[in-house]
């Protein structure tokens, strides 16, 4: 199945959190923070700001960080993605 996010929104696949910290020590699920980094699934075509389309910055494929409470989380064919909006998107991993 394939979605197409409206406006300004970014559908992301949010990535795994670290299990081991750089100390070597191993955390367990519970103790693990919510990740904050993402794949660029899709974009939508942008805003309209003062009659002028503005497209998104960010594109397919881009490692970006988001808020840690951002968005809206579905599960489409068994897997689970994340619908952000732009503005909720801190920078991208390069």
């Amino acid at each position: 199945m394939k979605i197409q996010p409206l406006a300004d929104r970014i559908v992301v696949k949010v990535l795994e959190a670290k299990e081991v910290t750089k100390g070597g020590i191993v955390l367990p699920d519970t103790a693990k923070e919510k990740p904050q980094e993402a794949e660029v699934i899709a974009v939508g075509k942008g805003k309209v700001c003062d009659g002028k389309p503005v497209m998104p910055e960010v594109k397919v494929g881009d490692k970006v960080l988001f808020g840690k409470y951002s968005g809206t989380e579905i599960t489409m064919d068994g897997k689970e993605y994340l619908i952000l909006k732009e503005e909720d998107i801190l920078a991208i991993v390069k």
